[in-house]
């Protein structure tokens, strides 16, 4: 692991061939209601995808779900061909229903179909960085991923997939996966409030492994945002700002992937969270969690 500087907050995270903003963005919002169908400003959409490349961000993370496709044919047509230095990374292992259920699909044929899938909506021949999404909607659940991450494994083997990462895992299933093949990337939920990954996440800095949490600002109690609130009115920011910068400053391992519509609002994240905390910031956040 090597970090390398940038003008964005968090500088840079070299993961095998690929050097990756920390900050980096998620374009899941860019979907329509309950992330199906097209976004209601299409034009809007795309000018966020371009404002993220012209503003350095070299990390965006996807997943054919979004939509289903939606997203990734937004990054097609805003971005494609793509710059050098730009990675996406996706996710496979659910597709979508026509109720807005996200249906697991982890079978081997559901995994190659859906790899293949994202390669020709993005139009690329290979994929930079690909997770395999495991549990449910309700969050992570017990059980192998054996079966489904040898099928990546050997999709990396012909050349379709560079890396390999897990998502929505357990600490188990994180171990189980890395027994099988190298992984750069653990995509799991955590933030200020939910603090369930602390241990793996120092685990996986020790290995040099990225971190990249979802639903940095999801699930406070009233008493837990109002913590968050006394340190942003102090700091002169947004709680948003300041769960970005904790979740930067946390560990050096995490890459954060904020997602918004809004050319402005992606701006503002930027600029927040090279926020930095105060030790007794800090201090008083990390009660928050515990």
């Amino acid at each position: 692991m090597t970090t390398l500087s940038t003008s964005l907050p968090g500088g840079s995270w070299t993961m095998g061939d690929l050097v990756l903003t920390r900050f980096g963005f998620g374009v899941m919002q860019l979907a329509g209601p309950g992330v199906m169908g097209p976004p209601a400003d299409r034009d809007g959409a795309l000018a966020v995808l371009r404002e993220a490349v012209d503003l350095g961000i070299t990390h965006i993370d996807t997943s054919g779900a979004y939509g289903p496709k939606v997203t990734n044919e937004l990054i097609r047509e805003a971005l494609h061909p793509y710059p050098g230095q730009l990675h996406i990374g996706t996710k496979v292992g659910a597709t979508r229903d026509a109720a807005g259920g996200w249906p697991v699909a982890r079978r081997p044929a559901d995994v190659r179909r859906q790899v293949q899938d994202d390669l020709d909506t993005l139009g690329l021949e290979v994929l930079d960085l690909v997770y395999l999404r495991l549990g449910d909607a309700s969050g992570p659940q017990p059980g192998s991923l054996a079966e489904p991450f040898e099928t990546l494994v050997e999709l990396q083997r012909q050349g379709l997939v560079r890396h390999l990462g897990v998502s929505n895992a357990t600490a188990e299933q994180v171990a189980e996966a890395r027994s099988i093949a190298p992984v750069v990337a653990v995509q799991n939920v955590y933030n200020l409030a939910h603090r369930t990954d602390d241990e793996l996440i120092d685990d996986l800095a020790a290995a040099g492994i990225a971190y990249v949490p979802f639903f940095p600002l999801g699930g406070f109690s009233p008493l837990q945002s109002a913590a968050l609130s006394a340190v942003a009115d102090r700091t002169g920011s947004s709680p948003m700002s300041v769960a970005l910068a904790w979740l930067l400053q946390r560990s050096p391992n995490v890459l954060l992937i904020p997602g918004t519509s809004s050319v402005a609002h992606l701006r503002e994240n930027v600029a927040g969270a090279g926020l930095q905390l105060s030790d007794d910031d800090l201090a008083e956040l990390d009660r928050i969690g515990r």
